[in-house]
């Protein structure tokens, strides 16, 4: 007997698939929502893109290609999660789930050369889900939580924003991820001053009342977020 089967207690080496599942994160309609796939035709179920690790290929350019593939750029912020390997997380087979998750900017869904490809995804709010198929839902949570936990210490969530945003619509961005409607106005602004990540144009945006100015983030912004938590 090898060592191999040994390990594994049978006379045969073990027989599994390993796939990349992603949880895509975009803000839209003042909401935070997720791609999903339906699970199979006519079911009421959905479930998060996957794709097959090929044998040759490492699972980050997986996970690049499959962003290629759903949202026609591999331009985007990625990030390994954790591994999902129960035997029984699906019953017909033995599937390793290397997780990720993905930040894109709502308006580049509806930029023209992603509209073919996004087609086939369906957006859903993260706090309002469908039934989701397999172990998906406590990839979901794993997600929401590690995004979260990052926005607190860098500058991710712009990768959510235009390039261009208002004061207003990045503290909307922070109350929506975080689930916190009650955000302070004076102390976040506070907080983002003092980061010093942001620089304004010399654009404004119309809103119905007083234009707001535009800003963008500072090309070196990840850095120095990272030296001090926005919410400690």
């Amino acid at each position: 007997m090898n060592s191999a089967a040994s390990l594994n207690g049978t006379d045969s080496p073990p027989c599994f698939e390993v796939v990349v599942d992603t949880v895509i994160f975009t803000l839209g309609d003042h909401d935070l929502k997720i791609g999903l796939v339906e699970h199979k035709p006519g079911s009421e179920q959905w479930r998060l893109p996957g794709c097959s690790i090929a044998a040759a290929e490492a699972p980050d350019a997986t996970a690049r290609r499959q962003m290629k593939s759903l949202l026609g750029t591999s331009e985007v912020y990625l990030q390994q999660l954790y591994t999902f390997g129960a035997p029984e997380r699906i019953p017909e087979r033995r599937v390793i789930s290397v997780s990720y998750f993905a930040l894109f900017a709502y308006e580049r869904l509806h930029h023209h050369d992603n509209q073919e490809q996004t087609e086939g995804i369906d957006w859903h709010s993260v706090y309002d889900l469908p039934p989701l198929a397999f172990d998906h839902g406590d990839i979901v949570d794993y997600a929401l939580t590690r995004l979260r936990y990052k926005i607190e210490y860098s500058a991710v969530a712009f990768e959510l924003l235009p390039d261009e945003f208002t004061l207003r619509e990045l503290q909307e961005a922070y109350m929506i991820i975080l689930n916190d409607h009650k955000l302070d106005k004076a102390n976040f602004r506070k907080k983002i001053r003092e980061a010093d990540i942001l620089e304004p144009i010399s654009r404004y945006r119309e809103t119905g009342g007083r234009p707001a100015k535009l800003y963008r983030v500072r090309p070196d912004a990840q850095l120095e977020v990272k030296a001090r938590r926005f919410f400690p």
